[in-house]
């Protein structure tokens, strides 16, 4: 099959690394060979050579290649779904409805299509799979470019999202807290600061952590929050609906809001807002590795089917959640979302147990979304740890591993609780590439379509428009951050 040399070092035109460490990492260069003896059992490689198989069947990520399109679906579901949509009907208070719509319909239709770019790429040549999206980015850019592009996002997007889901299941953990336990009562005298909050919602995620040891043994946690983020988006959209429209409520755009820099920079934050809705297209490469393939049978075909299915439910649940949310409540909802409003123009009507029902579904659903988007760092971090050691990571070194990464992960959240307000800005230098964009010139790149032809012109063309609006949020976020400035409450969640 030829030569895998890891780390990425060599410039030859063969070198197709497996993964590379978030930092630079002493370790011994490993040559990694493929060969049909080896594979047979006839000698044993080489000392310091070991086989590409072995090494994946290592690694969270490639453990178990025994997936099944139902599986791919719960797993594209829960990473899929998250706090972001809540969101939504603040980008359609700014855009309006008709704007609202086209803008929604065509960010989902542009992610689908970068999700079948994906799929089709995942086995770019015959015998060979991209299980990473960083081993991709570098098959396609090379060793140096395909690390500077991929590295930053897809770090971010593990490790950054995790963050933001303690900050989103401590506070919804505290919501619930307070609404279940009223003020004046004795249960009600012991609440608990931000940080411990935090700290149980760590704790909890760690403990299933430690339970699963590859990305397709958690097909039953992705179940249970493919349904509770189901629950909750649906939960959320029908009580709108059935409490009806609080008094004066208008759909109207003020006059202040939508001319000048204002009204700019309130477009371009709306349609951040709907392009950061749509998450997990670093887990979609990921996903796909945990599917048998082989020639007659290739993993694009049931990875394809699991992706139509999941991202149909997905559109069932964003677009009742924005177009009723912003019928609900118009230019009245608050920027924290469709929940807050809800709870602010229905909590006095909506029986508690229902409301604290809605922060237990969000809460699961947070802890589920952790164990899938901490598996591309816990598979980085044992990458590590196999290629010095050329062998597998031992029980107990795993679990340290997992240890360490939640507890950066806890650090990180109660030292910086203000990182939701700095998602738009990260967002649109890490998340907004890595869906919308890198997608489209990997497979220029990889396949090679004829140049000036449909494929080229279309990817070329919307890559390029990518680029463009991913800069023009950057613009949008740092001129928010400078208009309405940032409450940097350092270790105070």
């Amino acid at each position: 099959m030829g030569e895998v040399v890891v780390p990425i070092e060599d410039k030859s035109k063969h070198v197709l690394p497996l993964y590379l460490p978030p930092t630079p990492v002493p370790f011994q260069i490993i040559t990694i060979k493929d060969t049909p003896g080896a594979a047979a059992g006839v000698s044993p490689p080489p000392q310091g050579v070991v086989n590409l198989s072995e090494l994946e069947s290592w690694l969270p990520l490639t453990e178990s290649r025994n997936g099944s399109t139902f599986s791919s679906i719960l797993h594209l579901l829960c990473s899929g779904i998250g706090f972001q949509v809540l969101f939504l009907p603040v980008a359609f208070a700014s855009l309006g409805w008709a704007w609202g719509i086209i803008c929604l319909s065509i960010a989902f239709m542009w992610q689908l299509y970068t999700t079948w770019l994906l799929v089709n790429l995942h086995e770019p040549v015959p015998g060979i799979r991209c299980s990473r999206f960083v081993r991709m980015s570098i098959l396609a850019f090379g060793p140096k470019l395909g690390k500077l592009l991929a590295i930053f996002p897809v770090m971010y997007l593990s490790g950054g999202s995790c963050v933001m889901l303690i900050i989103t299941a401590g506070s919804s953990m505290e919501q619930l807290f307070n609404i279940i336990c009223e003020e004046g009562t004795m249960c009600g005298s012991m609440s608990l600061s931000g940080t411990q909050w935090f700290l149980i919602f760590t704790c909890i995620a760690l403990i299933i952590a430690q339970l699963f040891p590859n990305l397709n043994s958690i097909a039953r946690v992705s179940l249970t929050g493919a349904i509770t983020s189901i629950g909750y988006c649906t939960m959320i959209w029908a009580l709108s609906i059935s409490k009806g429209r609080p008094n004066d409520v208008s759909y109207g755009i003020p006059v202040a809001d939508r001319t000048g820099m204002t009204g700019f920079g309130n477009i371009l934050n709306a349609i951040g807002i709907i392009m950061l809705a749509f998450r997990g297209h670093n887990l979609i490469l990921e996903i796909q590795g945990t599917l048998p393939s082989d020639s007659k049978h290739p993993s694009r075909k049931s990875m394809w089917r699991g992706v139509m299915v999941s991202y149909m439910i997905i559109a069932m649940c964003l677009f009742p959640l924005a177009i009723v949310g912003f019928w609900a409540y118009g230019n009245e909802i608050p920027e924290e979302g469709i929940l807050t409003a809800f709870t602010k123009f229905h909590g006095q009507d909506t029986s508690k147990y229902v409301i604290g029902l809605i922060y237990i579904w969000l809460t699961i659903s947070c802890i589920t979304s952790y164990q899938i988007y901490a598996m591309p760092a816990f598979d980085n971090l044992e990458f590590i740890y196999a290629s010095s050691k050329k062998r597998r990571c031992p029980g107990w070194v795993r679990a340290g591993i997992r240890l360490f990464f939640g507890g950066v992960t806890f650090f990180v959240a109660v030292a910086f609780p203000f990182l939701g307000k700095l998602a738009p800005l990260i967002g649109g230098m890490a998340a907004v590439p890595l869906t919308f964009v890198y997608p489209c010139f990997m497979w220029i790149s990889i396949r090679k379509p004829r140049p000036k032809g449909a494929m080229w012109s279309l990817n070329l063309g919307v890559g390029s428009i990518g680029i463009v609006l991913s800069l023009l949020l950057i613009v949008a976020a740092v001129w928010k951050l400078d208009d309405k400035g940032l409450n940097a409450n350092f270790f105070r969640p």
